[in-house]
């Protein structure tokens, strides 16, 4: 590790820890020291980075002496209580936790919609939710066209979401089922294997749950446009990786197919793949691992006017989650905002 910036990954043996991991490595980002915190149960586990191993250490109260940037991948609470201990320490914070985004001291990012936010920082970012980056940022391009009234979103989410216990109840499910087993579930309320949950987060005395309302709330703040109506369905999938979406938007002036693959086309961070007659479409296997956010059938919503359907698929460990949260921290660098 060379010359560069103190860094700390805070839950870094979580999925998205390890995906921060990876991503820094990747992209070369300016690391001096890297700082690998966990949990005491993970302390004194080794971990790879590029071509060098770090090895875990506790995360404590003291953990921050000296880190310029932290980015923390660990649970609403534990941000909660670590993020303004970590400002204090002099760092400036990174949270792809749910604790921070409707905070109005702490701006919600995704740098290809709303960089500008960020320069109001009081050292803590946020990160916003997986289903909400990737859709935003195919949506946000037309939005700067014509303008947003209204989303219905149905998001297909990847297991991957609710972490690696989830992955692995997925696969014990299939082998389970492969084998004519009594199929069990511990992270579930029911079986995913072959299955549709319709029901991520808890349920919220409206009908919707936590999940879906993060989509209104966030993409509001985001967008910053408090008059978007935005309805949403989540639902989780017994896919490992890679959320999906179907999307209809209502804006203000029509936007014809030809436009908004034209908009999305040289959009930064979006990938068109719209070539139904050949079968391109975007797919979660083909979208795992990649930074892109896939977009593809788009058409018109023959059902209302001046709206568009479209299918939109990003890997949310990486776009939803470590990709979009070290994308800030190299904002952060570029703007000299730390």
């Amino acid at each position: 590790m060379g010359g560069g910036y103190n860094v700390a990954v805070v839950g870094v043996t979580g999925a998205v820890g390890e995906e921060m991991l990876k991503i820094l490595s990747q992209r070369d980002f300016p690391v001096s020291n890297l700082k690998a915190l966990a949990s005491e149960r993970s302390e004194g586990k080794t971990l790879k980075f590029g071509s060098e191993e770090v090895k875990v250490e506790r995360l404590t109260p003291s953990s921050f002496k000296e880190i310029e940037i932290a980015l923390f991948s660990a649970g609403t609470s534990i941000s909660r209580e670590f993020s303004p201990i970590a400002v204090r320490a002099g760092a400036v914070v990174v949270d792809n936790s749910a604790a921070f985004r409707m905070d109005p001291n702490a701006p919600l990012v995704v740098p290809e919609v709303n960089p500008h936010a960020a320069k109001n920082h009081k050292g803590i970012i946020a990160n916003p939710n997986c289903s909400t980056i990737q859709m935003v940022v195919a949506i946000y391009p037309i939005h700067k066209v014509s303008r947003i009234r209204r989303i219905i979103v149905s998001t297909y989410q990847a297991v991957s979401g609710t972490g690696r216990e989830a992955i692995e109840e997925l696969e014990n499910q299939i082998h389970q089922w492969a084998r004519g087993d009594e199929i069990t579930r511990e992270v579930y309320p029911y079986q995913i294997a072959f299955n549709l949950l319709p029901h991520i987060g808890e349920f919220l005395p409206n009908g919707y749950t936590s999940e879906e309302m993060k989509m209104l709330n966030e993409t509001r703040k985001i967008m910053e446009d408090d008059r978007i109506m935005v309805t949403a369905t989540c639902v989780r999938v017994p896919v490992f990786g890679a959320h999906s979406e179907a999307v209809t938007i209502e804006t203000e002036r029509r936007v014809s197919v030809e436009e908004a693959r034209e908009i999305l086309s040289r959009s930064p961070g979006v990938i068109v793949q719209d070539d139904p007659e050949n079968n391109i479409y975007p797919l979660p296997l083909e979208a795992e691992e990649k930074d892109g956010v896939f977009v593809g059938r788009i058409r018109e919503d023959e059902s209302a006017e001046r709206s568009l359907n479209l299918w939109i698929v990003s890997d949310n460990l990486r776009k939803g989650g470590a990709l979009n949260t070290i994308q800030i921290a190299e904002l952060l660098i570029k703007e000299d905002l730390l």
